[in-house]
């Protein structure tokens, strides 16, 4: 038996020795998971091909969980910097289709070709039904035969090396763009005061509304020293003690209010319990602390949410999400009913539903087939474009109804890295087979203008985007592969960093360079 005719075997051949080759590190500098598809490109040349349900397989668990993860993320991206990156993808679109139009009337170059090698050089599949449909000739389908190959290995090897070139350190990239994250959450902290504001003394905490009107959370009082868990009905007398947890900001509105800040703590009674509670309870998940009412119910306060390794301070509209690690404070006798409102099971944390994977999945197939009708063309997301905004929107939204759209981190890592390698492995071994063929009937120049057309438009917008824009450089490689409609270079920025930066950027960009590339597609076809 050949085992070479084994899809199965050679799907994991190719990965198991990209693994290896991936380690290799010359001057500090690997391949890691992107040598899979310099693998596959050899493989592809001697005629061995993973089938192409591979490649679909893999682009739909690796773009669906890319969304779910930056779902939360990518919407708030647009009022932050969403204009920036559109203006990026814009430049480095328009770029590679001016380079196309030169090409094609300085150098003689079929106009038809041209196309081709346009959107092969951009990896751009939409771009090709739109080519083939504007052109009608089968010189666009060559050049995108032509351009693709070094579009994939070219924009992989350009993200993978532009952090050595501009001698960025992704690490303290990763913690600048953390630190920019948590400046949108500020530190969490606790403090002790004395009452002694003659206009809350007399008062109870429900009359007073500390939290909307300073957004600390009471966690404590001692009133004589008796340690008090707070409730609406408390009073408050002078020189009692209270403990507060929130920002800095929120802590000085309560001196404000109450009094002095005391170095004197309110030791803990054995009366009362603190302690974390997970959220994994789906009945919870998006109502508020204050549709929960557990203050009213069980004496019970949340002094402080940890979600995605930020600490959140709560008030009762925060809406609760999967997952959110709650410090809650009250009675012991009453810690086990709010425990259970709230879930606390580690174990559900561990598994993963597929029943939203799958419906998610096809909703984004159904979408990405959905055809927008132009006087001239028609438009529709394909199959990367639709899963990609279904996936978004789901992350965002978070749950409907009894279904829970998103994952832990565990499963979408796990999914994510299984669908990329199964990709890379097809996709490598699809454009190898025809990679020397190709070189051979068509010569070297139309592989230059290919080469040329994916670097100049990427070296532009990265120089851009660095020295004028003075964007991270996660999110230049993220607007990069995504302008560049490249999975395969988001796959290996993805797997460079450990943060979604990268993963935002390419959902912001993607739709818009898709869009775009349409639109010149259809201008040099009528030049």
């Amino acid at each position: 038996m050949n085992l070479l005719a084994n899809s199965y075997f050679v799907l994991f051949l190719i990965i198991l020795i990209g693994f290896i080759i991936g380690r290799i590190k010359i001057k500090g500098i690997s391949l890691d998971v992107s040598a899979v598809i310099f693998v596959a490109l050899v493989f592809g040349h001697y005629g061995v091909v993973v089938p192409k349900d591979f490649q679909y397989l893999g682009l739909v668990l690796f773009i669906f969980t890319i969304g779910i993860q930056a779902g939360p993320s990518f919407f708030e991206s647009f009022k932050k910097n969403g204009r920036e990156l559109a203006m990026l993808a814009s430049m480095l679109i328009v770029s590679a289709g001016l380079i196309t139009f030169l090409i094609y009337y300085f150098l003689g170059v079929d106009k038809n070709l041209c196309i081709g090698l346009l959107n092969g050089s951009l990896t751009s599949t939409p771009g090709l039904a739109a080519a083939i449909d504007a052109t009608g000739s089968p010189l666009a389908s060559i050049g995108y035969g032509i351009g693709y190959p070094f579009g994939v290995i070219g924009v992989i090897l350009f993200v993978s090396f532009l952090p050595k070139i501009l001698r960025v350190n992704l690490k303290s990239a990763e913690e600048t763009y953390k630190k920019e994250v948590l400046t949108g959450f500020p530190e969490i902290t606790r403090k002790y005061f004395v009452v002694e504001n003659e206009n809350v003394i007399g008062k109870t905490l429900g009359e007073l509304n500390i939290r909307f009107m300073t957004k600390a959370v009471i966690s404590r009082i001692m009133h004589d020293g008796v340690v008090i868990v707070p409730e609406p009905k408390i009073v408050f007398h002078k020189g009692d003690i209270v403990k507060a947890v929130g920002t800095n900001d929120a802590l000085e509105r309560v001196k404000l209010l109450i009094g002095n800040e005391t170095d004197q703590e309110i030791p803990s009674d054995n009366n009362f319990d603190i302690r974390s509670v997970l959220v994994t309870n789906k009945d919870v998940v998006k109502k508020t602390l204050g549709q929960l009412n557990i203050l009213e119910t069980y004496r019970a306060t949340v002094t402080r949410i940890r979600r995605s390794g930020i600490n959140i301070s709560p008030s009762p509209s925060t809406k609760l999400q999967f997952g959110d690690k709650l410090i809650v404070v009250c009675h012991k006798d009453t810690m086990k009913h709010v425990s259970r409102i709230f879930g606390d099971d580690t174990s559900k944390l561990s598994n993963t539903d597929f029943l939203p994977i799958a419906t998610g999945i096809i909703l984004g197939i159904l979408v990405g087939k959905l055809s927008i009708n132009f006087s001239t063309f028609s438009f529709s997301l394909g199959l990367t474009g639709g899963i990609l905004l279904v996936a978004l929107v789901l992350g965002r939204t978070g749950k409907t109804g009894p279904i829970m759209w998103t994952m832990t981190g565990a499963a979408n890592q796990l999914l994510r890295q299984f669908g990329l390698l199964f990709f890379l492995a097809a996709v490598g071994t699809s454009a190898g087979s025809s990679l020397v063929e190709t070189f051979l009937e068509y010569g070297i120049e139309l592989f230059i203008y290919g080469i040329v057309i994916t670097l100049i438009p990427m070296i532009i917008t990265a120089i851009f985007a660095t020295y004028v824009l003075k964007l991270n450089i996660l999110t230049i490689l993220g607007t990069l592969t995504g302008s560049m409609t490249s999975t395969p270079g988001l796959a290996a920025v993805d797997n460079l960093v450990d943060t979604d930066a990268p993963a935002v950027a390419y959902a912001t960009v993607y739709p818009i360079a898709m869009v775009l590339l349409i639109i010149v597609v259809q201008i040099l076809s009528l030049v």
